[in-house]
């Protein structure tokens, strides 16, 4: 197996030579293997005790953590200065502006759709808490997007932009 380290000098060692999978998607395989990780946990827990209401919390907060990673890697935000760069492709209008906020129409869609689950559950149950946690980190994700749009902090790197 491959694994990819931070070497400690601002670099990155790999454990053997080569590129491959792993390397690659690191970040995304250890945040979704962590995500598992708490989603196990939190079955086989009590939620009325305070380590199964951690794992219920952790849940949301993980699944932010993997669309943060996953969603910002194959989507685009336009303004947002945590969005990376597009080439400029000859895209009709329609399609140039369903790319230019595919980042926002995304979290809209999924939120919308977390919304509609979390109102058809019962919210004191044990998965409706979980729902209604990743609800409220899906709002503050969009947010955020929203935000850095339009606003600025100094000294930021990305506001330098």
């Amino acid at each position: 197996m491959l694994l990819c380290f931070d070497n400690g000098a601002g670099g990155y060692g790999m454990a053997r030579a080569g590129k491959s999978f792993f390397r690659h998607h690191s970040l995304s395989i250890v945040a979704v293997g962590i995500l598992a990780l708490w989603i196990v946990l939190y079955s086989v827990s009590d939620p009325g005790t305070h380590i199964g209401s951690f794992f219920g919390n952790a849940i949301a907060d993980w699944t932010g953590v993997v669309v943060m990673v996953l969603a910002t890697k194959y989507l685009y935000e336009k303004g947002s200065a945590e969005s990376r760069r597009l080439p400029h492709n000859l895209l009709g209008p329609l399609l140039e502006r369903l790319r230019d906020h595919s980042l926002s129409i995304f979290l809209l869609l999924t939120g919308i759709g977390w919304v509609v689950l979390y109102a058809s559950m019962n919210s004191e149950a044990k998965w409706g808490q979980v729902v209604g946690n990743i609800v409220s980190e899906w709002t503050q994700i969009f947010g955020l997007v929203l935000m850095t749009k339009r606003f600025i902090e100094p000294h930021s790197k990305e506001s330098n932009r």
